[in-house]
């Protein structure tokens, strides 16, 4: 098992400037970060920061979406689709460019776009068009991919583990799984933990966050955080929990997580609290 923090409370990029708040990581215990890949214009970006997090000590996995409904791969317009292959494509040399062992998030549609109705079968296999795409570029830049299900109210194709899963056997490619968050489990899933054993079951969680209830420091809400550790290192888990919260420090991030108030008292707290009780849920399980 490994613990890893999410860098989306301090930025959507993450630069040098950084380095202060990733040595303070690195020296409260955590294995590694999460470093968003939302600008992936750039490569050399990823490789100078790859050498810097070598230079901490820190291992890496990336998080990514779908920036707009021109790179949507459940576009009908073929030319949308083909947006998403190619931004997707970029995000994956980035990676690889990175270091990162994997491509997480929502990366199937853009947030906050709805159609009025649940996810069609068309859509869903228009996206399964474009992931198959790019599956065999992101397997050879060594990458787990993990898809995370979000609540009803940032998106409409994937909100839950079963969801996920069928969408996972249509796809039907290696190295692709879910993301379990317990956010967003604490909202969609009638039962988190029974919708983790059975989604774990088949083989298709492969990656975690641990984020409370109100998305602030883990174990000071009521998610079900402690029983998620405790049943996943029952189930002989052992890849990452990475820690996500998020504040106001990006406004557009904010607003489309809905974050109108603060939850915890300084980002300090967050990933230090957090890492305590984690490592603590864990060695009490």
């Amino acid at each position: 098992m490994k613990i890893g923090m999410n860098l989306l409370l301090w930025t959507g990029h993450v630069t040098e400037d950084h380095v202060p708040v990733l040595r303070a990581l690195k020296d409260t215990g955590f294995d590694g970060v999460e470093v968003p890949v939302f600008d992936p214009s750039d490569t050399s970006h990823y490789a100078k920061l790859g050498a810097v997090l070598d230079d901490i000590g820190l291992q890496r996995t990336a998080v990514a979406l779908i920036p707009d409904e021109a790179h949507s791969p459940i576009s009908p317009d073929a030319a949308a689709r083909q947006g998403g292959v190619d931004h997707l494509t970029r995000v994956i040399d980035c990676c690889e460019a990175l270091g990162a062992q994997a491509l997480v998030g929502p990366w199937f549609q853009p947030l906050g776009v709805f159609s009025g109705e649940g996810p069609t079968g068309d859509e869903l296999e228009r996206c399964a068009g474009v992931h198959r795409q790019v599956a065999q570029k992101a397997r050879d830049a060594g990458l787990i991919c993990a898809l995370e299900p979000l609540n009803r109210f940032e998106c409409y194709l994937l909100n839950t583990c079963e969801q996920s899963s069928s969408y996972l056997e249509r796809l039907g490619e290696e190295g692709f799984g879910i993301l379990y968050d317990t956010f967003h489990a604490n909202i969609e899933e009638k039962d988190p933990l029974a919708a983790l054993r059975s989604a774990y079951g088949k083989g298709h969680v492969n990656h975690v966050h641990i984020s409370e209830n109100d998305r602030g420091t883990p174990g000071r809400g009521h998610a079900k955080i402690r029983e998620t550790i405790t049943e996943l290192k029952g189930l002989g888990y052992d890849g990452w929990l990475t820690i996500e919260a998020f504040g106001k420090a990006l406004p557009e991030l904010a607003a489309a997580t809905r974050v109108w108030r603060d939850f915890f008292a300084s980002p300090e707290e967050v990933y230090s609290e957090g890492y305590s009780y984690i490592r603590d849920c864990w060695e009490q399980a």
